[in-house]
């Protein structure tokens, strides 16, 4: 058996895992793993290093990178300060089950718990947002750590796992056994799943009168989409989608209603509310998505969850049919259940549906002189025929985008959801680039969002990254001056930026470039020109900073009580 050092055997068990991009930052405690690195990124050529300046960026970049490909991002820092920088970037990627590996690096095993310099606890730290976490302490144990990180973080219901690794483990030679296979005691993902609670889904959707399917992340990430489409028009259930589950089931579909929840529709908040049944498929039922109060929840339908994480089910709402399996493997399963050839009427509640989208319809506003967000995100999914991968940041625009781009393929929408980490998108859109070169990747940023992380425009241009971002600039923290307006008597408190960066000299300074649309004639023509132009382009969208997200349902209301306009308030 071969000897190396633990350096070494890091980059050997990474290209075992087919890992060919790592975004991250050197340091002290990880610079011989830096040292080794150039023989494979310069001489073999064989694995890419993305200098990120940030490692909260490298964080969401890796993140970005799994959303988009569905492998496994990886992330590569020092200790201390560098990997609690991570911890926000992996809390967002636990929330909405990403899978990625955090490599960091700690103080030599003889110093642990010594204070010595840059010394954090890692482990505990990130244990409450980490799938998993561990703290090598052999050099010989490394490659197996390693194998196990992927393997957690990519089976099951996926989730980021750290990997802390001290400078002498490193540093320090052993005979090198990359492990084909291994036993985890305690962790056994059940992806097959229950044959008669197959079968008792089955027969009450076939009972049902007013069905629906409620589609959320599990979808993208189990790649369950034809299976949902096929399953869909079989049994002819509408579907609509949590935040998350955008794309899964395309917007073009007759079947596809629109996103629910705080933010959704009016006619998929009141299928779910008058709904007899609901076919769960992926999605956990968090307060965005059923509008936090659970007690009225489609008090009239009897619910089948479908998820991999068994903690999942019952956890908010009280299920009549759980399934704990792979949502691609069950919709199989449910497929093979119901003949080819069978037929349904749902004429009566498709039509009720559909009475519901003519009386309140998602209709975004246009001005003769003023851009209105939500137009402009309608728009932009026209021009680019909802083709784009789109990335979102955190607020008022995220949701216009849930609303008014049209998303047709999974992979297509990628956002925070379940942490709402502001900064998130312009990181994670250079991560989706590297995950999908050929494709064209959008960043729309919010001006607070975008200023929490705009560092990155070095990487992004250093890479050569053909990438576009949208800044729409309103002066405020959009979101949190709705929730003022509308629950705080209008008391707009540390909501203005009264300073504000120039973009486009910003991104010019960065050697990208920039160019600024004020009025709505010429928003077509900057969209136009900057998604022609090569390279980081940065447009700079000035918009109408009194333009609110409706429908909305207050904190803790139920599905049927939204707020249509700023009337329902009075």
């Amino acid at each position: 058996m071969a000897k190396m050092i633990g350096a070494e055997m890091f980059f050997e068990t990474l290209l075992d895992e087919g890992i060919d991009v790592i975004f991250g930052l050197p340091g002290g405690y990880v610079l011989k793993v830096y040292d080794v690195m150039s023989t494979y990124t310069e001489k073999r050529g064989v694995l890419k290093h993305v200098l990120a300046r940030h490692e909260q960026g490298a964080t969401h970049m890796a993140d970005g990178y799994a959303r988009a490909s569905g492998r496994p991002g990886v992330v590569l820092c020092t200790s201390g300060p560098a990997a609690t920088n991570t911890v926000t970037g992996i809390a967002t990627a636990h929330m909405d089950s990403s899978p990625i590996v955090i490599f960091t690096g700690q103080v030599p095993t003889p110093y642990l718990g010594s204070d010595a310099f840059q010394e954090a606890d890692h482990i505990g730290i990130t244990r409450p947002c980490t799938k998993h976490n561990t703290l090598v302490r052999r050099t010989k144990d490394l490659p197996l750590a390693i194998k196990e990180a992927f393997y957690i973080a990519s089976t099951g219901r996926p989730g980021p796992v750290l990997v802390d690794m001290p400078k002498d483990v490193l540093v320090g030679e052993d005979e090198f056994v990359i492990p084909k296979e291994f036993n985890l005691r305690g962790y056994k993902p059940n992806v097959k799943p229950h044959v008669g609670q197959m079968k008792r889904a089955v027969k009450m959707l076939l009972g049902a009168k007013r069905p629906v399917i409620f589609g959320g992340g599990g979808l993208i990430w189990s790649g369950a989409s034809s299976e949902l489409i096929e399953f869909a028009h079989r049994l002819q259930i509408p579907v609509t989608s949590t935040l998350m589950g955008l794309g899964a089931f395309p917007s073009s579909d007759p079947l596809f209603i629109s996103m629910l929840g705080m933010h959704g529709s009016y006619a998929a908040n009141m299928a779910i509310h008058e709904s007899d049944i609901i076919l769960s498929i992926g999605a956990r039922f968090d307060d965005r998505a059923t509008g936090g109060n659970f007690a009225s929840f489609a008090p009239n339908a009897k619910i089948i969850h479908v998820d991999i994480d068994p903690s999942t089910i019952d956890k908010n709402i009280k299920v009549h049919c759980p399934i704990v399996g792979d949502a691609k493997a069950v919709l199989e399963h449910m497929l093979e259940m119901v003949p080819a050839d069978h037929k349904v009427d749902r004429s009566e509640w498709l039509g009720m549906i559909g009475q519901w989208v003519k009386e309140h319809p998602l209709t975004c506003h246009k001005s003769d002189d003023k851009i209105q967000t939500s137009w402009a995100v309608e728009l932009l999914s026209d021009m680019t025929k909802g083709e784009a991968i789109i990335v979102t940041d955190v607020g008022q625009h995220q949701m216009w985008v849930a609303q008014f781009y049209k998303f047709n393929k999974p992979r297509t929408h990628i956002t925070s959801g379940g942490l709402g980490t502001m900064g998130f998108g312009f990181p994670a859109a250079i991560g989706a680039k590297f995950a999908r070169p050929d494709d064209q990747v959008i960043a729309v940023c919010g001006d607070g969002s975008f200023q929490m992380n705009f560092q990155e425009l070095s990487t992004a241009v250093e890479q050569n990254l053909d990438l576009k971002i949208i800044v729409f600039i309103n002066r405020y923290h959009g979101m949190v001056r709705q929730w003022q307006a509308l629950f705080f008597e209008s008391n707009f408190s540390s909501t203005y930026f009264e300073v504000m960066p120039d973009f486009v000299k910003l991104a010019e300074s960065f050697g990208a470039r920039g160019l600024r649309c004020e009025r709505p004639d010429q928003l077509e023509a900057t969209f136009r020109e900057g998604m022609n132009m090569p390279g980081v382009v940065l447009m700079e969208i000035v918009v109408d900073h009194t333009e609110m997200v409706y429908p909305m349902i207050a904190p803790g209301g139920a599905m049927n009580e939204m707020i249509m306009d700023p009337v329902d308030m009075a």
